[in-house]
């Protein structure tokens, strides 16, 4: 895929800095070039009652994974929501991937005799 994705980051009431949102900016992007069916991720950062609250949401062509977490701080929010939303697109991956390469191993193209 040429596009880049769509990256939307929402900080709601959330004191942040430049580094930050290049960090969540790069682990997008790194997603994204591990899985080129992505155009759309989109974090949001609250403060919570527990700390911070990371949410994290990623569309593309057949795929819609939602995730969120809740860290003391806002950096670790961050990663483990990454993290999460990594495991789910590899886990989604795999199963297209494998399940295709089980159904071609499970019915073999016959053969055919000349």
């Amino acid at each position: 895929m040429t596009d880049r994705p769509t990256v939307v980051i929402h900080f709601k009431e959330v004191k942040h800095d430049d580094p930050l949102k290049d960090a969540i900016e790069t682990q997008c992007q790194q997603l994204a070039n591990h899985f080129h069916e992505i155009t759309r991720i989109e974090v949001s950062l609250e403060q919570s009652a527990a700390g911070f609250t990371a949410h994290g949401h990623v569309t593309g062509k057949g795929i819609d994974v939602a995730t969120q977490f809740e860290a003391k701080q806002l950096s670790p929010a961050v990663d483990l929501v990454m993290d999460k939303l990594d495991r789910q697109l590899r886990k989604i991956h795999d199963k297209r991937i494998f399940s295709q390469r089980r159904d071609a191993q499970r019915d073999p193209p016959k053969r055919q005799e000349n």
